[in-house]
């Protein structure tokens, strides 16, 4: 975590895992599944960091361990569709309020250069989805 006197304090691993089902549930955002007893949630970064994408609570969403493991360094919008081609229900809506919310985050804070087009481009992508979904 930062230090008290930083402006933007950043909460640690397990307190990032506490927000994240508070504001998604505690069910899987790719699968569904309910992350309890055996299924344990982790939190999965949608900008990867390898994109540049930072550890806050913006950019990470519940997932369980299988679809954090199987979606690799596949974007979002990749793992999306191929969430929907093997008949799951992915929650779009978490999904995209993340990255809304990681997107008003780093505007506010600042930084994050090389994370803004990747951002950018997911954004773009699952605004579609979101439109084709409300259109079928």
């Amino acid at each position: 975590m930062s230090s008290p006197s930083s402006p933007h304090p950043r909460p640690g691993r397990a307190e990032r895992l506490r927000a994240a089902p508070a504001r998604d549930g505690d069910a899987c955002v790719w699968c569904g599944r309910r992350c309890v007893g055996l299924v344990a949630p982790t939190t999965d970064h949608l900008v990867p960091k390898v994109k540049g994408g930072p550890s806050w609570v913006e950019n990470e969403v519940v997932a369980c361990r299988r679809c954090n493991a199987a979606r690799g360094h596949r974007s979002p919008a990749e793992w999306f569709a191929e969430c929907e081609r093997r008949g799951w229900e992915p929650n779009l809506t978490a999904v995209l309020g993340a990255l809304r919310e990681l997107d008003a985050a780093i505007a506010v804070r600042g930084g994050q250069r090389r994370a803004r087009p990747y951002l950018a481009a997911q954004l773009r992508r699952l605004a579609r989805a979101e439109e084709q979904r409300r259109a079928s």
